[in-house]
């Protein structure tokens, strides 16, 4: 059975989605099925791994808007696109998605239509991974819903603090409304900047708070991790000798060790 992560945090610009396509292509790299679910309407994940948006007969959007023409199950496969990278495939997202945050708040079981489309691939993935949006609406609900761990990405800054905070906060609600088996797996440092005395501030509140769940490994800032969304490709198949290629592998490792 395929164990489900989301990556959410409701602030932008940390670095989630970053994380949410190498983490996932490094564990597809380590030899795990896996599972990219872009649950953004930005569809930025899965420009990320290389997928053309024009053209595609499904999205994530007909998943959660799901209107009985096709059974659930064969309309999960037939929305399911394989990437050129290894072990690697990737259910898309268009700017359709936008509305389906509307669509779904007339929706019977609406916390749980994702959920109940992911339970048909799950002997088919060893991992799934939701890029969940930076907001805390519908679509992170039925993100976290879905989920078995949620991987939070941040930044060593003040705000992410506070952000962590009352996002910690919306995780223990959701656990006890709706998926008591949600747990935080990780929470993920990106674009860390050791030579920064903020930074290292931020990072020792951190441990004070949070140690058992930090990921050993922080991200750094890099070029070729920065790079690599521009050419559609995750930092290891740009560069796989830079060091997010090689930080992003330590996370992913870690990551099968947790859970």
């Amino acid at each position: 059975m395929g164990k489900i992560i989301a990556f959410a945090n409701q602030k932008g610009g940390v670095g989630k989605t970053t994380s949410a396509v190498n983490v996932a292509a490094s564990l597809g790299i380590l030899g795990k099925r896996t599972l990219l679910v872009d649950l953004d309407p930005q569809g930025n994940t899965t420009s990320g791994v290389g997928v053309q948006k024009k053209g595609l007969k499904s999205t994530v959007k007909d998943l959660l808007v799901h209107d009985d023409e096709m059974p659930l199950d064969e309309l999960v496969k037939s929305t399911v696109v394989k990437t050129k990278y290894a072990n690697l495939s990737v259910i898309p997202a268009t700017i359709s998605l936008a509305g389906a945050e509307f669509d779904l708040f007339s929706s019977e079981d609406r916390e749980f239509c994702l959920k109940n489309a992911l339970e048909t691939l799950k002997d088919d993935f060893d991992y799934m991974i939701i890029d969940c949006p930076p907001s805390l609406g519908m679509l992170t609900i039925n993100g976290l819903c879905a989920a078995d761990g949620v991987i939070v990405p941040m930044q060593c800054e003040f705000y992410a603090l506070e952000g962590l905070s009352q996002l910690m906060i919306t995780i223990s609600r959701i656990k006890s409304a709706y998926n008591p088996d949600l747990s935080v797996t990780g929470i993920l440092i990106t674009m860390f900047n050791g030579r920064l005395v903020l930074s290292n501030q931020v990072l020792n509140e951190l441990k004070k708070h949070y140690y058992d769940k930090l990921f050993a490994t922080a991200i750094s800032r890099g070029v070729r991790l920065s790079e690599a969304p521009s050419f559609g490709m995750p930092v290891y198949y740009h560069d796989k000798h830079s060091k997010g290629s090689s930080e992003y592998l330590e996370v992913a490792e870690e990551l099968i060790q947790r859970i």
